[in-house]
């Protein structure tokens, strides 16, 4: 069921792109400890390749692009790394967002942002303003995210309106339902990408993920690069998509 190897990269399946690549970025510690670097140098490594899969995704015209950033239960890191990691997210948002407006590259951060200091969650605030009219990828953040709270966020948005008359529950379906999640306003995902060589979820996307194809490649995330991309998309391309039906029989 999950090919780590399969290389079918050929010009014509990279011809038609999935409209949404979401993307699980593992493996930035293990590249740091096979070359006795500290954890700081992987995530580092991890942002410079971040730069090249978000160029390449613009290139290539995928409407979205979601980057798993961290989770919410990466908070259960020692504090050290978690701080690092602020640190580091802080950075970027300072230093990557003219880039983006650049390359006419649009922003969307998800996730329980209240556990950022102040000044991370104004410049989230600011940057995704900035970028609001570009018309180009949609690049979507995932920072402190986990797919049952966007699930358990969506379903109190919906018992609150329901509670005030606004929303009948008889009304309550998976159409309903996905316009109050996290990403209501793109594409279904049609991609999700882990690297490392990890074949598990990690509470990412659950509810986006119903019908997407899965791609599980050993390569760290420091080491994925424009082929690596081009060979899953490869790969992608290679599936029969059938959404629950036998040959275009339902």
């Amino acid at each position: 069921m999950f090919n780590f190897f399969r290389s079918v990269k050929t010009q014509d399946a990279l011809s038609v792109k999935p409209k949404h690549i979401a993307i699980i970025m593992d493996g930035n510690g293990r590249w740091a400890k096979a070359r006795h670097l500290p954890r700081s140098s992987g995530h580092q490594k991890g942002v410079r390749t971040v730069r090249k899969i978000v160029k390449h995704c613009a290139q290539l015209g995928v409407n979205t692009l979601t980057l798993f950033a961290f989770s919410s239960e990466n908070m259960n890191r020692s504090s050290e790394e978690v701080g690092l990691l602020f640190k580091l997210f802080l950075a970027v948002l300072k230093t990557e967002t003219t880039k983006l407006k650049d390359n006419n590259i649009k922003l969307k951060i998800i996730g329980d942002l209240s556990v950022f200091t102040f000044e991370i969650q104004t410049l989230a605030q600011e940057a995704e303003k900035e970028l609001a009219n570009n018309t180009g990828l949609n690049l979507v953040i995932a920072a402190n995210y986990g797919g049952q709270w966007d699930i358990a966020e969506s379903a109190k948005k919906i018992a609150l309106e329901s509670a005030n008359g606004k929303i009948n529950p008889e009304n309550v379906d998976p159409s309903l339902f996905h316009s109050y999640t996290s990403l209501a306003n793109f594409p279904k995902v049609d991609l999700l990408i882990r690297t490392s060589g990890e074949i598990r979820l990690s509470n990412f996307l659950l509810w986006d993920i119903a019908y997407s194809e899965f791609y599980f490649c050993k390569t760290l995330w420091p080491d994925f690069d424009e082929d690596a991309l081009d060979e899953a998309i490869a790969d992608f391309h290679s599936r029969d998509r059938r959404y629950g039906e036998r040959n275009g029989e339902k």
